[in-house]
């Protein structure tokens, strides 16, 4: 056992700097991402107990994000790639903090928070992308985001766990005065020491600033207007993928113990199972993970649909657990494969195409977080938590026969 671990890391090590870099950053800032993800709408559904106001905070963050894309590329060109990627970092500190230590928290403060939290998702999705693209290769991409999505999911695991435990003890031992609210904050004060960590560590790398004479186009080559397709088709499910769930836990469930209890266990089926695929799977088998994956996401819309019940809303979370590595492992490399192909063809640089698919994914966003909003309010928010994860669901079946077209063509 000790000698495959040995051997695994020598793997690792046989990688590109510049990647192991980004690698062991991107290990430390994903135990902040389901600190972000997760408890900030479950605060917002704790202090409000109003599942639209949280759409309303998520749909602030989705809008900032693309706003952030533009003026990174502008920002490329005065600024190291290393220095905008921990901006995108530590912004998320501020909006926490911004969130979590107002005393009275109203509609305005979630709309700026969370248009706060878009602008740390721009800076760091922007640049993460651009670096994955410059660090990587089609060759060993797989290992590339199945190590990184193992990352994600061990902190999917441990870090809600964690979480759990400092929300047990802080009211058993009266930490600090002791309720929620404590608990928050004190939460906001390990984000801000992993993004300070991380910052730290991606500066140890070397990576070349780009030149972007032009990086804003409307017309680009028909593969890639297929692959918008496909990114707003994922962005159906991701406003729900952050918010619903914290919700549907505090509805029909529990607390924010039973939501860290819940994220951790699903999660280790799910890392073990990422690791592997990454470290053996060749890029010929992402169209089966990615068809894997979807499949995975429709069972559980169907039966949280169906039951609309605790047990419905566990099965749910388990399967998007599950859903969301599996799909990142096969998606991402589709995406950078094209990349690389239409750079060459059209000689567009390769952030222009970074930029136009984070804007495919707000349009999928939108009408996703839309269907929601419109359930809500003119039916009830009953009804839009019970069935438009299953709309979302069907509909997203139709990614499949396209990411298939779309890898045949990027043969």
């Amino acid at each position: 056992m000790v000698s495959k671990i040995k051997g695994e890391f020598q793997y690792f090590k046989s990688m590109p700097h510049g990647m192991r870099v980004l690698l062991i950053t991107n290990m430390i800032y994903s135990m902040v991402l389901p600190i972000i993800e997760v408890f900030v709408s479950a605060y917002i559904m704790r202090s409000e107990s109003n599942p639209s106001l949280v759409l309303k905070y998520q749909l602030a963050v989705f809008t900032g994000i693309p706003i952030t894309f533009v003026v990174n590329g502008y920002l490329l060109n005065h600024i190291k790639v290393a220095h905008l990627y921990s901006v995108g970092m530590l912004l998320s500190g501020v909006s926490m903090f911004i969130m979590m230590f107002l005393e009275n928290l109203n509609l305005t403060a979630i709309v700026v928070s969370g248009f706060l939290m878009g602008l740390s998702y721009g800076f760091f999705w922007a640049n993460r992308d651009f670096l994955a693209l410059a660090t990587t290769n089609d060759d060993n991409r797989n290992y590339y985001y199945g190590l990184e999505t193992f990352f994600y999911t061990i902190s999917a695991i441990i870090i809600p766990a964690f979480v759990g435990l400092l929300f047990f003890y802080t009211d058993e031992f009266n930490w600090f005065g002791g309720g929620q609210i404590v608990s928050y904050r004190l939460l906001t004060v390990l984000v801000f020491a992993l993004t300070i960590t991380s910052t730290v560590i991606i500066h140890r790398g070397k990576f070349e600033k780009p030149k972007l004479k032009k990086f804003i186009y409307f017309k680009f080559d028909q593969l890639w207007n297929k692959l918008l397709v496909l990114s707003a088709l994922k962005g159906l499910a991701q406003g729900y993928l952050v918010t619903v769930p914290a919700i549907l836990i505090l509805k029909l469930v529990g607390d924010e113990e039973i939501l860290s209890t819940v994220v951790s266990i699903s999660g280790v089926i799910a890392a073990i199972t990422l690791y592997l695929l990454g470290r053996f799977t060749k890029p010929n088998h992402r169209i089966y993970i990615f068809a894997i994956a979807y499949i995975i996401f429709f069972i559980g819309a169907f039966t949280h649909a169906y039951l609309f019940s605790a047990l419905g809303v566990i099965i749910f979370i388990l399967s998007k657990v599950l859903y969301q590595p599996l799909h990142d492992i096969s998606y991402f490399p589709i995406q950078l494969r094209v990349i690389d192909i239409l750079t060459v063809k059209e000689g567009k640089s390769e952030f222009s195409y970074i930029l136009n698919h984070e804007f495919g994914l707000y349009f999928g966003r939108v009408i996703g977080i839309g269907l929601f909003l419109l359930l809500a309010v003119y039916i009830s928010d009953t009804v839009a938590l019970r069935y438009s994860l299953i709309i979302i669901g069907i509909v997203q079946l139709l990614s499949i026969p396209l990411a298939k077209h779309i890898i045949n063509k990027s043969k």
